[in-house]
C-alpha cells in the first residue's frame, strides 16, 4: 500500500536531538480497513480504504452492505480508492486493515485535503492585488481595475481574476517529510503545514520521487 486515510489533528513542534525545533502536523491515520479490490494482480488494481465509523442509523443499506461484504463490522465514514503498483507487494485482501506502519521515518510524502472555505471574496484577498491608491477622495481602494479596454479586446478575457468564491478546493501539497510515526497511537508526525482545517479528513500518499518543491 501506498496510501493511507487521516484526520487532521492540529500542528505542534518536536526537538530534534540537536536541539531544533521542527514544526510538525499530526494526523490521525488509520486503521483503514480494506473494503474493496479491483483488478487484483493487473496495471489498473486499486484499493479502496475506509476511515471511521458511521452510526447504524446514519448508514444507508447500499453502503452497509458494502462493508459487510467485504467483512467489515462498522460502514466506514469516509471511503478512498489506491492505486495499487506492481512493485507494492502483496496485495490485500478485503477485511485486512492497513495501519500508519506503513510509513518510515524521513520518508517523502504528499497529503491532498479540502482548503478553508474563506466565502465570496475581492481580488485583493483572493488573488493578491495591490489595490488602487489610498488617498483620500479615492473610491478604488480595493478595485481590480481595468478588465476590458473599449478599443481592443473590446471585452473581458477568459480566465481574468476576478471576485469570487475563495477557499473550499481540494489541494495536494508536495514534498513533505515523516518525522515521526506512532502505531500505538496511530499518529503520523508530518513536517510542515497540510491543508484543511483540524479535525478535517486528509489523504497521505507516498510521493516516491522528489517533486518541484521539494
Amino acid at each position: 500500500m501506498n496510501g493511507l486515510i487521516g484526520r487532521k489533528l492540529g500542528m505542534t513542534r518536536i526537538y530534534s536531538d540537536e536541539g531544533g525545533a521542527i514544526p510538525v502536523t499530526v494526523i490521525e491515520a488509520g486503521p483503514c480497513p480494506v473494503v474493496q479490490v479491483a483488478a487484483p494482480g493487473g496495471a489498473g488494481a486499486r484499493v479502496q480504504l475506509g476511515f471511521g465509523a458511521r452510526k447504524p442509523k446514519r448508514a444507508t443499506k447500499a453502503a452497509a452492505g458494502h462493508a459487510a461484504k467485504a467483512g467489515v463490522e462498522t460502514t466506514p465514514r469516509v471511503l478512498r480508492s489506491f492505486h495499487l503498483s506492481a512493485d507494492s507487494g502483496k496485495a490485500p485482501k478485503p477485511g485486512d486493515v492497513v495501519t500508519v506502519a506503513i510509513f518510515e521515518a524521513g520518508e517523502r510524502v504528499k497529503v491532498t485535503g479540502t482548503t478553508r472555505g474563506r466565502g465570496f471574496q475581492g481580488v485583493v484577498k483572493r488573488h493578491g492585488f495591490r489595490g488602487g491608491p489610498s488617498s483620500h477622495g479615492n473610491t478604488r481602494h480595493r478595485k481590480p481595475g481595468s478588465m476590458g479596454p473599449g478599443t481592443d479586446p473590446s471585452r473581458v478575457i477568459k480566465g481574468k481574476k476576478l471576485p469570487g468564491q475563495h477557499g473550499n478546493v481540494r489541494f495536494t501539497e508536495l514534498g513533505l517529510s515523516v518525522v515521526r510515526v506512532d502505531p500505538e497511537r496511530n499518529l503520523l508526525f508530518v513536517r510542515g503545514a497540510i491543508p484543511g482545517p483540524r479535525r478535517g479528513i486528509v489523504v497521505v500518499r507516498k510521493q516516491g520521487g522528489r517533486s518541484r518543491y521539494a
